[in-house]
């Protein structure tokens, strides 16, 4: 069993201090907020530096500082290097947030855009995915807190689960996506600082060199790039990835929140100051051999290495900066996805004509509403995190080429693109079972591409682009 490297009293402290500091702040920027614009949208009117901060911190989740330690110490060199892929979904979403802004420049949702593009059918199953992807990634960030709480002090894993809904729910309750993007600014502050601090100290004290030699003795397969397995998470992980921004109404709803002329820049900048985060929270999971760190789940080696070099002034270094990034990511998830069921499903179909006070009112209930579901459903930890969040990989891999297409080319049809999410999806979720989690996201993506192709050359449509202007118009 593990030593403890925090009391649980001073876990509690940390806790308490940090949920008060994070509440208090989210009132005082969500406390001039009076329309849905405001609270879901942050008014429309975000810079290039906040658009950057919250861009990059929102990415850096329970994915980057748990899973990727994970992934390095279960997969090697290509674990690592597999996840820093996943930067080539922000980097590739820059001009598609350019795109999005210029065609519906008063839009809510991605679910706006599917609906208006390709109909009901095609919004139904989008909605489908949406929402299964987003509870996926909410029970797996609250999941996160209770392993970070776990590894890290002598508190349990329920406290921790509990503690990080607590907290973001209440600021996010509160302050809306503006107080989201605003503690993301600060938080991206210091999960940059957090993870150099971290990994100049494991170079300096245990060293390049005796990592690599102790890995090549041990466990030589993780430095072997012809890994078979490796290899195909590296593909699949670019694929889940990309899927999971195109689709996601988190960074639709950041699309429609920047500033004109502000995404392209604030989402390839993010992109590229993400992309090195992950090789090297990674490599400090490697070092836990040297260290003779063995996890009792490989999740929680990333905290268990960071406390093992910092001691237990560092623990409390780690724990601010792991839950900071958990935290970054959980409460723009919950704004984001309260704002597409506000906007897609009460509005659209229990009351249309609701004003901006009345759908204000909704999401901040619905903004509860997820952080007891999520709780709920944490309550048995019932998989690892990479297992919970590559199976979420066949949903929005299958969503990659209808959006791309839907929102480049004119001819991709509602049957089409409803065929390329539900057909991909279906052979995702077969070959996960089958054959395992790092193939998910790859055949979805490519099931759903044959169908897109296969629309455009059997029954090409001619959709208007002036159809989202005029629908923007009607709805105001």
């Amino acid at each position: 069993m593990l030593e403890a490297q925090l009391s649980a009293e001073l876990a509690l402290a940390i806790l308490v201090g940090f949920g008060i500091l994070w509440i208090v702040f989210g009132w005082y920027l969500g406390r001039n907020n009076r329309s849905i614009d405001d609270y879901a949208l942050a008014g429309r009117n975000v810079g290039l530096a906040f658009a950057t901060a919250t861009t990059m911190a929102t990415w850096i989740t329970s994915n980057t500082t748990l899973v990727a330690p994970q992934l390095a110490y279960q997969f090697g060199v290509w674990g690592m290097v597999g996840y820093s892929m996943a930067a080539w979904g922000l980097i590739l979403f820059a001009p598609m947030a350019q795109r999005i802004k210029s065609l519906m420049p008063h839009g809510f949702t991605s679910g706006d855009f599917i609906r208006i593009r390709y109909g009901n059918h095609a919004w139904g199953v989008f909605m489908i995915i949406s929402l299964l992807y987003a509870i996926s990634w909410l029970v797996s960030l609250g999941m996160a807190g209770g392993i970070l709480l776990a590894s890290l002090s002598e508190l349990d894993y329920h406290t921790g689960m509990l503690a990080i809904l607590i907290i973001c729910v209440g600021y996010t309750l509160l302050g809306g996506l503006k107080a989201v993007i605003a503690t993301d600014f600060v938080q991206a502050i210091l999960i940059l600082a957090g993870i150099v601090i971290i990994a100049w100290v494991c170079i300096d004290t245990v060293g390049i060199g005796t990592i690599h030699q102790s890995v090549a003795a041990s466990q030589p397969e993780l430095l072997n790039l012809a890994f078979p397995a490796a290899i195909m998470f590296l593909f699949n992980n670019i694929f889940f990835g990309i899927g999971e921004i195109f689709h996601s109404n988190v960074w639709w709803s950041r699309a429609f929140a920047f500033r004109t002329g502000v995404g392209k820049k604030a989402f390839l900048t993010g992109g590229l100051l993400w992309l090195p985060i992950p090789i090297v929270t990674g490599f400090v999971a490697l070092a836990a051999l040297t260290l003779g760190i063995l996890p009792p789940s490989a999740d929680m080696v990333g905290p268990l290495v960071a406390a093992k070099l910092l001691g237990s002034v560092g623990a409390v270094f780690v724990f601010i900066v792991v839950f900071s990034a958990l935290a970054s990511s959980m409460d723009s998830l919950l704004a984001a996805t309260s704002d597409l069921i506000t906007q897609d499903g009460y509005k659209r179909f229990i009351n249309p004509t609701a004003d901006s006070e009345r759908l204000l009112k909704i999401n901040k209930r619905i903004v509860i509403g997820l952080g007891v579901i999520t709780g709920l459903l944490c309550l048995p930890k019932i998989a690892t995190l990479a297992a919970l969040l590559n199976f979420a990989g066949a949903f929005v891999a299958s969503a990659i080429w209808p959006i791309v297409f839907g929102l480049y080319h004119p001819g991709l049809t509602g049957r089409f693109a409803t065929a390329a999410m539900a057909l991909g999806t279906l052979t995702g979720l077969t070959l996960y079972f089958v054959v395992g989690f790092y193939v998910a996201a790859f055949s979805a993506c490519l099931m759903s591409l044959a169908c897109c192709l296969a629309g455009l050359l059997l029954a090409p449509g001619e959709f208007n682009w002036q159809t989202f202007k005029a629908s923007q118009n009607v709805s105001e």
